[in-house]
C-alpha cells in the first residue's frame, strides 16, 4: 500500500540559520534519492519547514527516512509521519491540485503522534506510521510492528554523533570499512569501534533487511 510521508525540522524555530538548515535538509533528501532511488515521489518542501513525499511501500519508506536522517548533520534534525493508504490529487481553481487522501490523513496523524511521543515519554523519537481506518488487518500489524521497532532504531540514530551517521550511512550504501576509514582519516579498527559502540552495525543491519526484497 502506498506510503504518504510528512517531514518538519526538529525546532526549527530556535535555528541560527534557518534558511542553511533548508538547504542542508535539501541537499540530504536529494542525495539519498540519487544513491538509492526509490521514492514515487521524492520528499519535497511544501510550506513552513514541512516536506512531503510519497513511497511505493513500507519497506521502502522506512529505509528512505532512516537514510535521510544518517544524511543529515548534527545541527540539523528531521521528524516523519509515515501514513499507510490511498494518496491521490483534488482540483484547485488556484494551484491545479491539492494532495488529499487517507494516506495523508494518517501521515499527518503520525507526525502528531511522534511530536507527542517526543514532548513526553521518548525524546529521541522521530519517526511513526499510522494506517488509514480502511486499510486492511494486515497493513495495521505491519503498522504496530514497525512502530515497535522505530522507537528503538530512533533512540540509537538521535544518540549517534554526525561522524557515527556518515559511516552507517555509507555501510547501509555498500561502503566498505577501509573506504570509510581513509574517508574519515581514521582506522579501520576505529570505524569497526565506532560501529560496535553507536549501534549502527545493528542499523546497518536493520536497513539490509528492509532492503533485501528490493
Amino acid at each position: 500500500m502506498t506510503i504518504a510521508v510528512i517531514a518538519d525540522i526538529v525546532g526549527s524555530r530556535l535555528l541560527a540559520d534557518r534558511e542553511g538548515a533548508q538547504h542542508l535538509l535539501e541537499d540530504a533528501v536529494t542525495r539519498v534519492q540519487a544513491a538509492v532511488p526509490g521514492a514515487t515521489r521524492a520528499l519535497t518542501p511544501t510550506v513552513g519547514d514541512e516536506l512531503q513525499g510519497i513511497y511505493p511501500d513500507l519497506d521502502t519508506a522506512l529505509a528512505g527516512v532512516l537514510l535521510i536522517r544518517l544524511a543529515l548533520p548534527d545541527d540539523v534534525d528531521c521528524r516523519f509521519g509515515l501514513g499507510a493508504g490511498e494518496v491521490g490529487v483534488i482540483a484547485s481553481m488556484t494551484i491545479g491540485t491539492i494532495a488529499e487522501g487517507p494516506g495523508w490523513w494518517a501521515a499527518r496523524e503520525a507526525i502528531d503522534s511522534v511530536h507527542a511521543l517526543q514532548r513526553r515519554t521518548v525524546p529521541g523519537a522521530r519517526t511513526w506510521t499510522a494506517a488509514a481506518p480502511e486499510a486492511p488487518a494486515a497493513t495495521h500489524d505491519a503498522v504496530r510492528i514497525a512502530n515497535a521497532g522505530l522507537l528503538a532504531r530512533d533512540h540509537l540514530v538521535t544518540a549517534m554523533g554526525e561522524r557515527a551517521r556518515r559511516i552507517a550511512y555509507g555501510r547501509c550504501l555498500g561502503r566498505t570499512q577501509r573506504e570509510l576509514a581513509d574517508a574519515e582519516g581514521i582506522t579501520q579498527s576505529a570505524v569497526s569501534q565506532l560501529l560496535a559502540a553507536s549501534g549502527g552495525s545493528a542499523i546497518v543491519e536493520g536497513y539490509r533487511a528492509l532492503r533485501s526484497g528490493a
